[in-house]
């Protein structure tokens, strides 16, 4: 037997009991260690905000269900190997798996997960796979200023990847003051969104605000890369793409990890992405990313606080479920 967070209606979840199959021959029987909550994409889902034309692009591998509802949703499962080969038993894995207590999953789609990188950490590998297929699509420059425009989990993720290049200069703008710490500990320098600094060369968008995406444009340098990073449901953000734009030759670029980035497409596959994404979660300073963590048994009811906390209350980055 297993549970399972289901999507019941918009705003609404409960937990589920069903009874597994026994595990196939190319399938692996997992019991779930910890998941991560993705904030942004997992709020759409829970409010219903998935546009119909992206059903087909939002669903995940091993989701139930559909985005009308009822479903099951989620793709950041770490988990320990209890039924399969021989060589797979007792290993650690991360799946694109929604929130469940035990779950099959096809090998194919299980990434063994390096020793030294701990389960709460592992929860992030998802989000470090875009982070790093971002890093693909905008080709990073020695020696450029980059600014990253919201420091959500991507967003700090792309900020630790562009720190650790040599002569680039990071900066993070964020709303809120609480993640200048943070940013910090990664390497870059943090501004709220009215002190931030100009004549950028290269600039992630990742905070899915108009908002965010107009600084992005405002702060640009001539012919500088802006790679939008976000995902806006069935927003509609209204851009200012007028002299400017064209005066300055602003290039507005799209990343979605659902493709693995041009730059390295036929050179790896997606397993060999996400292979490489857990291991670049080798630094405990990415620990700073993850929690609160709540019981698998309570979070129905944590999931209204944990996706839309209350004004004034500290914004979570990676909620992280723990199982028993």
């Amino acid at each position: 037997m297993a549970r399972a967070l289901w999507h019941i209606a918009p705003g609404s979840c409960e937990l589920r009991e069903e009874r597994l199959p026994l595990p196939g021959k190319d399938e692996l029987l997992v019991r779930s260690l910890a998941s991560g909550i993705s904030r942004g994409t997992e709020r759409l889902v829970h409010h219903g905000r998935v546009p119909p034309s992206q059903h087909a692009v939002m669903r995940c591998p091993l989701q139930s269900g559909e985005f009308s509802f009822p479903l099951k949703y989620g793709y950041q499962s770490v988990g320990v190997v209890e039924e399969g080969p021989a060589d797979w038993i007792g290993r650690r894995v991360f799946v694109l798996h929604p929130h469940q207590s035990r779950f099959l999953a096809p090998i194919g789609l299980c990434a063994p997960i390096p020793d030294a990188i701990p389960d709460r950490r592992a929860v992030l590998a998802a989000n470090m796979e875009t982070a790093l297929n971002a890093m693909w699509d905008a080709v990073p420059r020695l020696g450029e200023r980059a600014m990253v425009v919201g420091a959500g989990v991507v967003g700090l993720l792309c900020t630790y990847l562009l720190a650790r290049i040599p002569g680039v200069t990071v900066s993070v703008v964020d709303r809120d003051p609480a993640r200048a710490a943070l940013a910090r500990s990664l390497g870059a320098e943090f501004f709220t969104p009215d002190a931030a600094p100009g004549e950028q060369e290269l600039i992630i968008h990742a905070s899915a605000s108009e908002a965010g995406l107009r600084l992005a444009l405002e702060r640009a340098g001539f012919e500088a890369r802006i790679l939008e990073a976000s995902w806006f449901g069935d927003a509609e953000p209204s851009l200012p793409l007028g002299a400017a734009f064209h005066q300055k030759r602003l290039q507005l670029i799209s990343t979605q990890v659902g493709s693995v980035a041009p730059a390295m497409r036929g050179r790896r596959a997606y397993a060999d992405r996400l292979a490489l994404a857990l291991s670049l979660l080798d630094d405990q300073r990415l620990d700073g990313l993850v929690g609160p963590a709540v019981p698998f048994s309570e979070l129905p009811s944590s999931m209204p606080g944990l996706l839309d906390p209350p004004a004034g209350a500290p914004q979570p980055l990676c909620p992280i479920i723990l199982y028993d």
